[in-house]
């Protein structure tokens, strides 16, 4: 068997290693345009984790490159003139110059022939000719993905921050980051040992502070200069050194399919990850683990293509994923500069979400009981000890203190009988309320019968319903600790709709009712076309809401919600995909906002000034052309000027097409955490928030203020109690009710 692979960097002379190891009498030649020992970049970095994966593969050289790393367990950020350090990560660094002799000299030492100094043609080299697999390992510029890009359909996207892979003498003995800032802008460095006597040096900046500095006019070692300068007091003396450096932005690379035939993508050819993960040179040797199990298991070349790509597919995407959101955080760093250091860190630290709150405890104890110390002090609670966690932590909206940080979400039960709630929604909210929860919702509660989603939904355009809701709030106040809150909302164009489980997303074929809209443009098939509101529509729809918070005023909530999120009326009128007028109420975002803000308006008017008022929005449509997140951070900025206190941030079900681009766990957070810094307002993050440790994550990161579970909830209404429980946590902010006490922790 012929092999020619296309590359000589650590994935390809990787890939030749193993499989010449595993089928010696293959013949295998590497193609590389670089000479023996010449290298570009500084240094590499790998897990612990990574090194078990090397050492099942090749023994010999997962010991040459043991014998020749610094490992370290540290992470320190040097930000506002502290430096805050979280242990217990397990990494190690090797100059990359090394890594290649290592792989080099194993390569020859098996056989492999290396063709140094010689440029590669792609699919037309000679060394492909007769091959009966070629492995290109080409990197991000692979010739062989163009020459087949109509089978490997690449999708390269650029990056908007600049960065410069530099070199300095200065001995690190911890992954650090160094954040600065200065007339320019914010600068980000990601340094680390590699060797006994020098670090790598990362500098980050966004496009625009890289411009003002002048950078793009600069020659390399110009920009040197400038970084020694601005990062002088940390290099202490110490120089950066350049290695064929220049500024970049980094490309990320996704293919829909690795091969063709006898052809074969690995490593940066097919896929690449942003350096602030450090996963590139893992994600390629680890491709090449995979290539070879794959041939030795298959019968054929194509099969094992086949099943390597079919391995490794959903392992890359899932880190590619994550190293989005990581390379994200940083382009966007400016948003966090004013945080604490504390807080700045953990949400650095848990930014691609693969590390936890308590990931982090499991790691370094001290480290997380700081963070909890230094949480609690922010919101009072410095006295007790231990600290509390930050889901235990109180919260204050106007004059309401919610006990901790766990909201059980809004969850239609589709269970009333006009209207009214009834036993049902008694048990099943005030179990939540016993259960521990900071603060219970109702289900989204409607202000007219009309405005209804189907026939079983609650309502409160009465005094009857006001007084059935009493009933609820009263058991709630008299049982626990809970507060309550009802969600106003009228459904427009997604009402007069079956209940769900008689068929998601249908309209009543018997028995509806007229709905309203901005426009008269139909939910989905099988709904009615709604009317288009008039002005005297939209004022008799306000005066509705305006009577309903006067009534949930009479009931005793604590807390009033307006729905302007899921594709309901107020909802309607904001997103353009639904909103086609073309008067003072459609067109600009400010005029979508018109009528949700006057409902607004009128709702806070009837709410005492001491009790909050939320809004629940959709900060993305999810579809071209509907609301973005930008949007989202300008719709917050006049919610919080029309005296809105919280935002409950969700997102999608505009229309039945919209779909999440990454569905997962807390796959909406980030929508919260950049209305939350950008619009200056307090926040609740929905979405698939799933456990403690989640909340914790996201309250203590300062992702949200207050975390809403839906499901959660109705597999376990003692949610709170049970993270209690888990958390060995007895404190303040959690309370037993007293038919409970045995089951609370001992402490």
């Amino acid at each position: 068997m012929k092999i020619a692979v296309l590359g000589g960097g650590p994935a390809g002379l990787y890939f030749s290693v193993l499989v010449k190891k595993a089928r010696p009498d293959c013949e295998v030649v590497v193609v590389e345009r670089n000479r023996r020992r010449d290298t570009f970049g500084w240094g590499v970095v790998f897990s612990d984790g990574t090194l078990g994966n090397f050492r099942r593969a090749d023994p010999e050289t997962y010991a040459a490159i043991t014998d020749s790393f610094i490992h370290w367990d540290d992470i320190d950020t040097c930000f506002k003139g502290q430096v805050v350090r979280s242990g217990g990560h397990g990494f190690c660094g090797i100059a990359r110059v090394r890594l290649l002799e290592i792989l080099q000299d194993r390569a020859l030492g098996l056989g492999v022939s290396i063709e140094f100094e010689t440029e590669h043609e792609g699919l037309e080299s000679p060394a492909t000719r007769g091959a009966d697999l070629v492995v290109a390992a080409d990197g991000i510029n692979s010739k062989v993905r163009s020459q087949l890009a109509e089978v490997f359909a690449p999708k390269i996207a650029e990056g908007k921050a600049k960065y410069i892979w530099l070199g300095t003498t200065k001995k690190l003995t911890a992954f650090t980051f160094y954040v600065r800032e200065n007339h320019h802008g914010l600068f980000v460095v990601h340094a680390y040992p590699f060797d006994r006597e020098n670090s790598t040096f990362i500098v980050e900046t966004d496009t625009d502070t890289w411009r003002r500095a002048g950078l793009d006019a600069m020659s390399t070692d110009e920009s040197v200069a400038y970084c020694e300068r601005l990062f002088a007091e940390e290099l202490g003396g110490h120089r950066l050194m350049s290695n064929k450096s220049s500024w970049l932005s980094f490309r990320e690379v996704k293919c829909a399919r690795w091969w063709s035939g006898n052809v074969v993508l690995i490593g940066d050819a097919a896929h690449t990850a942003h350096f602030s993960i450090g996963s590139g040179t893992k994600l390629a040797m680890e491709d090449s683990i995979a290539l070879c199990e794959a041939l030795q298991r298959e019968s054929s070349v194509p099969a094992a293509l086949q099943a390597y790509h079919e391995a490794r597919w959903l392992e890359v995407a899932k880190l590619q994923r994550a190293a989005k959101v990581s390379q994200t955080w940083f382009e966007e760093v400016r948003r966090y500069k004013d945080l604490d250091p504390q807080q700045f860190v953990l949400s650095m630290m848990t930014r691609s979400k693969r590390v936890t709150y308590e990931n982090l405890r499991v790691r370094d104890r001290a480290y997380v009981g700081g963070l909890d110390r230094w949480f609690a002090g922010q919101n009072g609670c410095e006295t007790h000890e231990p600290a509390p966690p930050p889901m235990f932590t109180p919260l204050r909206l106007r004059e309401l203190t919610l006990q901790n940080r766990v909201v059980v979400s809004a969850m239609c039960q589709y269970s009333a009988a006009d209207g009214l709630p009834d036993e049902w929604h008694l048990v099943h909210l005030g179990g939540c309320a016993v259960g521990g929860a900071g603060l219970v919702m109702t289900e989204m509660t409607n202000v007219a019968p009309e405005g209804r989603i189907s026939p079983g939904c609650t309502g409160i355009w009465s005094p009857a319903h006001a007084a059935a809701w009493r009933r609820v709030v009263d058991f709630v106040h008299a049982h626990s600790t809970a507060k309550i809150g009802i969600q106003l909302g009228h459904a427009g164009r997604k009402g007069s709709a079956a209940h769900p489980w008689e068929g998601a997303d249908t309209g009543l074929q018997e028995g509806g009712w007229e709905l309203l809209g901005p426009s008269p443009v139909a939910y989905a098939p099988g709904f009615a076309v709604p009317k288009e509101m008039t002005p005297v529509d939209m004022a008799a729809v306000v005066e509705q809401f305006r009577g309903a918070a006067q009534l949930a005023e009479e009931a005793g909530f604590d807390l009033v919600e307006v729905h302007m999120a899921h594709g309901y009326l107020l909802a309607s009128f904001i997103s353009p995909l639904t909103n086609l007028r073309r008067d003072e109420y459609g067109g600009s975002l400010a005029n979508r906002m018109r009528f949700p803000l006057q409902v607004l308006d009128a709702v806070r008017a009837a709410v005492p000034a001491h009790k909050p008022v939320s809004v629940r929005i959709s900060a993305t449509d999810w579809i071209p052309d509907g609301l973005d997140e930008e949007d989202a951070v300008e719709i917050a900025r006049m919610l919080k000027a029309h005296g809105c206190d919280l935002v409950d941030v969700s997102a999608g079900q505009t229309t039945p097409e919209s779909r999440p681009e990454i569905y997962g766990r807390m796959f909406q957070t980030h929508l919260s955490d950049r209305i939350r810094h950008e619009a200056g307002v307090t926040t609740m993050a929905v979405g698939a928030i799933q456990d403690w440790d989640q909340v914790n994550t996201i309250i203590a990161s300062g992702r949200a203020d207050l975390c809403a579970l839906a499901r959660p909830h109705l597999l376990d209404p003692h949610f709170t109690l049970r993270a209690a429980a888990e958390q060995n946590y007895r404190g303040p902010g959690v309370t037993w009710p007293p038919q409970y006490l045995p089951a609370r922790p001992r402490g």
